[in-house]
């Protein structure tokens, strides 16, 4: 079994108006974690939905392990429009997600984007 160090990985995710931390973990999706890691950094501009802010990314992965629910602070990936989801809320997919990571910093620094805000997901080094 791979030990966390392996299997999470830190994140930064830099909006115009904020930036926050998460961890991306192997364990919960590990295809679509993969396919990620391999195409950041990417930049791409945000729209919102609700309590989440999510973005086009160049990655085309199916469904893997979908979840109908999620929790404030998770990271998802949205397979139908190819996008990376960030729920800060109590509000809950549009359809199902496949679920990637969470957010290290407290979600309630996601509310103030703003839709067409520039964002930037990197590896933390």
């Amino acid at each position: 079994m791979p030990s966390s160090k392996e299997s999470e990985i830190p994140i930064f995710i830099e909006f115009e108006s904020a930036q926050v931390e998460g961890i991306l973990s192997r364990i919960l999706s590990p295809r679509t974690v993969e396919s990620i890691l391999g195409k950041l950094p990417f930049t791409s501009r945000t729209f919102l939905w609700k309590e989440e802010v999510y973005f086009e990314i160049p990655v085309s992965v199916g469904p893997e392990k979908p979840r109908s629910t999620v929790t404030p602070g998770t990271l998802a990936y949205w397979p139908p429009s190819k996008a990376f989801c960030v729920f800060f809320g109590d509000s809950q997919p549009y359809s199902p997600v496949n679920v990637i990571g969470k957010l290290i910093s407290p979600p309630d620094l996601v509310r103030r984007i703003k839709r067409g805000e520039w964002v930037t997901v990197r590896l933390k080094s």
